[in-house]
């Protein structure tokens, strides 16, 4: 079993890092409130999972450090300082989604400290982390990314390596442009029902294992149309996500002009005080308009 560090504990890095305690390793973790990684330290103290007073002190020795942080900026600040205090020849492990750039940036930091890295953002939101069933997309050299798979598969139901670091990143940034489309399209088709006075959730039954189907109409089509939004993956994070993604389309030359327009309709979201709903609560701004 490997020595391993977790630094973020969020909705997302709270139970993955306890996958991998329960798994067996031994995990060191690190939050910038530390009420939060004494509190994870004390739910998986039966797996001897310990808080680190700092995210240096979490990393030494460790054979594999994950993180699982905000943005860019904060990825940088706890990343860049913890590569001098790894042993040479453990890997980094950024869950983080992030740009592209930086995971090409923080890799070359870290290879000066003689330190291993792939770029691993994860999809399948809180649930995912929760059930150890999240989709994995990495980027990184060959030998990293097959020592991390096997540690990552305490939490992954599918662990894909895509190429070289910043590869996982530019694939994440793939699932969240299909994932904009799809929402609107779901909130768009029962707004519809609703207003042509049909039952949403009797519609989902009859059209819900044809060519409409889709995770989002399987797992958010009650509660959309119910109104509960105060769960998943809050609308900020994914604004965030969506901004990487266009500006890697700016650089590259792709047009996204749908994403752009989800976009739009999720800073309207923001406005209606939904910084925080699940992505699925597009359909509000639709139902506000009736």
């Amino acid at each position: 079993m490997a020595k391993l560090a977790f630094l973020g504990l969020g909705t997302m890095g709270f139970p993955m890092a306890g996958h991998l305690a329960a798994n067996g390793h031994r995990v060191q973790v690190w939050n910038r409130t530390t009420e939060i990684a004494q509190k994870w330290a004390q739910e998986y103290q039966e797996y001897e999972g310990e808080a680190a007073s700092s995210a240096a002190n979490a990393v030494v020795d460790a054979d594999l450090v994950f993180a699982c942080l905000g943005d860019d900026p904060d990825v940088r600040a706890v990343a860049v300082p913890v590569f001098s205090q790894m042993r040479q020849g453990a890997i980094f492990v950024d869950h983080t989604t992030t740009s592209a750039n930086l995971a090409r940036e923080l890799a070359k930091t870290a290879a000066s400290f003689g330190v291993g890295f792939v770029d691993a953002p994860v999809s399948g939101g809180q649930a995912g982390a929760e059930n150890g069933q999240l989709t994995i997309m990495c980027g990184g050299g060959e030998a990293d990314f097959t020592v991390a798979r096997a540690v990552m598969g305490s939490y992954g139901k599918a662990v894909k390596h895509m190429g070289a670091v910043g590869c996982g990143q530019l694939t994440k940034m793939v699932n969240q442009i299909c994932i904009a489309g799809v929402v609107q399209g779901l909130a768009e088709a029962l707004n519809f029902a609703e207003a042509a006075g049909l039952d949403p959730n009797m519609v989902v039954e009859a059209i819900g294992q044809g060519a409409a189907q889709s995770w989002q109409m399987d797992n958010r089509h009650k509660t959309m149309a119910a109104g509960e939004f105060e769960f998943g993956f809050a609308v900020d994070w994914m604004r965030k996500d969506l901004r990487v993604a266009m500006e890697e389309a700016d650089a590259n030359g792709a047009e996204l002009p749908v994403t752009r327009l989800v976009d739009e309709f999720y800073a309207q979201i923001q406005q209606m005080g939904g910084s925080r709903w699940d992505t699925s609560s597009l359909i509000a701004r639709l139902r506000s308009d009736r």
